[in-house]
């Protein structure tokens, strides 16, 4: 049996929370240990803002309860019409996740017959307390960003053993193998999306956000890769007319990269669009629809580089 390093943090949280208020002779100590179980999320920014807004409801509660109790009494049908208000004002500001943790606060005030300064003063103790162990806890995260610059070398050499075949399979018809890869890099870019933003989730600057961007922007040049892929069954042109893409797209995979900025590509492209205008023009239907199939692809893989072109000069800018 494993045991995780989240479950360490949630016991030592709990444990220590509980210890403190006893300490601090609060009543029903054990609360803050289940407030700090479940203010421990998987990242600092969600440990924060469910601390944040478990503190926010405890408010919204106290005066909910407050008003019902003092008007209808301490008894089980004056919580009833507490949860009946409270539980739709929580959904309607975001806070549900304050509803079941907060409920069980105010049956202390319930069982006390009390809203005097001192249970108020407890039940914020109580709540401060579990929270704030949970937020101490989530200070520690381990790093993952060996594993994303890990992902980002996996999908790079994924991106050019796909170029690589889309050069080779210029006017043939059997591409199975390559939307099966372009499949396969979709899950990969998907995983390392989830681990980015985990990654950024952890971190309070913004600064840790390029992950995210990255991932992201690879994901929309796969889109395009795929259509790529999708017109490269139906091009049946002259050998002439592809073999200035092709080297185009062997020389994207040779030189395929994190901090390439794309623009000798571009300048490439513009070549090939070059040499098709002086060629001569098509003389039957098939070989315009050919012709408009390939000028399709050609298009698509300029988008294909504008978009890392696009990224990269955002980033440059933001130094």
């Amino acid at each position: 049996m494993k045991i995780g390093l989240r479950t360490i943090k949630t016991v030592i949280a709990s444990v220590l929370a509980m210890f403190i208020a006893q300490k601090l002779h609060l009543l029903y100590a054990s609360a803050a240990g289940i407030i700090a179980i479940l203010s421990l999320g998987n990242t600092k920014r969600a440990s924060l803002s469910a601390g944040l807004g478990r503190i926010f409801s405890l408010i919204i509660a106290i005066i909910i309860a407050f008003i019902c109790f003092q008007l209808f009494g301490y008894s089980p049908w004056s919580f009833g019409l507490f949860l009946l208000v409270f539980i739709p004002i929580s959904v309607q500001l975001k806070i549900a996740d304050g509803i079941v943790v907060n409920s069980v606060l105010i049956t202390h005030f319930l069982i006390e017959q009390s809203f005097s300064i001192q249970m108020l003063i407890n039940e914020f103790l109580l709540m401060f307390i579990g929270v704030g162990l949970a937020l101490l806890m989530n200070l520690y995260m381990p790093s993952m960003q060996k594993y994303l610059e890990q992902d980002i070398e996996e999908i790079e050499e994924d991106f050019r053993t796909i170029l690589y075949d889309l050069a080779a399979h210029l006017n043939l018809e059997k591409i199975a193998p390559l939307e099966q890869n372009c499949e396969k890099l979709k899950q990969k870019i998907r995983q390392a999306q989830n681990r980015a933003h985990l990654h950024q989730q952890n971190h309070w600057t913004f600064e840790q956000d390029y992950y995210t961007e990255y991932f992201s922007m690879r994901r929309t040049q796969l889109r395009l890769l795929s259509d790529m892929v999708n017109l490269l069954s139906e091009i049946n042109v002259d050998g002439l007319f592809v073999d200035e893409l092709r080297k185009v797209l062997i020389n994207t995979a040779q030189n395929f990269a994190e901090n390439n900025d794309g623009q000798l590509i571009l300048a490439e492209i513009e070549k090939v669009y070059q040499a098709y205008r002086e060629k001569t023009l098509p003389q039957t239907r098939e070989e315009f629809e050919n012709r408009a199939l390939l000028f399709q692809f050609l298009q698509s893989f300029k988008s294909f580089v504008e978009i890392k072109a696009v990224f990269y000069q955002g980033k440059v800018n933001s130094f």
